[in-house]
């Protein structure tokens, strides 16, 4: 089994280098960002376990950033732990009501910080993204990298794939392009939004067996769901 993944988020390159160092040595993979903007950048590419964030940063704050991660259902399961020199009690009961998962205030010891990290990372508990996401007759399996209707193999390319593996696991809502260009193309990928009509036309036409191509539902003014309620296109 891979090692987890963590972001560190501070401005203060050695601040970073300390906790880096830190976690790669209890054999942590470790990712950086100095700025609210890289760092929701990399959790949309990168989905980490678990996010080290300092509440200072330059330009949106750790405690904006961690309520704009969990209010976000893509995100709101990432766990967080803030790092702060702020110990006033008000500052924790602040951090925690945006949705963090602990509160470490500098400075620490490097073994409290991954005992912390070890019990946030327990009480989240494992992924499971392996399992073959279905719908009706549709199944897409990750780890095969095979799609079939009712037993019959699909074609499709891999952005296809990706995006037919997002409407399957945020089934019944409704996304607009941009949030789709977002979590499945990346937060650093800049294209047009025209783009996702182009691959929505694509995947609706690699799922025309037995009619499977109407969960792909076209919704007025938004954008896109993935729906087996509604058959008709609204």
């Amino acid at each position: 089994m891979h090692s987890k993944t963590i972001l560190i988020v501070d401005d203060e390159a050695p601040v970073r280098d300390m906790l880096r160092i830190a976690l790669e040595m209890a054999d942590y993979r470790c990712l950086e960002a100095e700025n609210a903007q890289a760092a929701h950048a990399l959790v949309i590419d990168e989905k980490p376990d678990l996010i080290l964030l300092d509440w200072m940063l330059p330009d949106v704050s750790g405690v904006e950033l961690a309520r704009r991660l969990k209010r976000d259902e893509l995100t709101s399961s990432l766990p967080i732990i803030m790092l702060t020199a702020k110990g006033e009690e008000d500052h924790k009961i602040k951090a925690l009501e945006t949705g963090a998962d602990d509160y470490i205030t500098k400075p620490f010891s490097p073994r409290e910080l991954v005992a912390r990290l070890k019990a946030v990372l327990r009480r989240a508990g494992p992924s499971t993204p392996e399992e073959p996401l279905t719908a009706g007759g549709l199944v897409l399996d990750p780890i095969s990298h095979r799609v079939t209707i009712n037993g019959n193999p699909v074609d499709m390319g891999p952005t296809e794939f990706r995006l037919l593996t997002f409407f399957l696991s945020h089934q019944e809502r409704a996304y607009t392009r941009t949030q789709l260009l977002d979590h499945v193309w990346g937060g650093n990928v800049y294209v047009e939004e025209r783009t996702v009509d182009v691959h929505i036309r694509r995947l609706r036409k690699a799922l025309t067996i037995d009619g499977h191509e109407r969960y792909i539902q076209t919704v007025r003014g938004t954008g896109y769901r993935f729906s087996v309620q509604t058959v008709e296109r609204v």
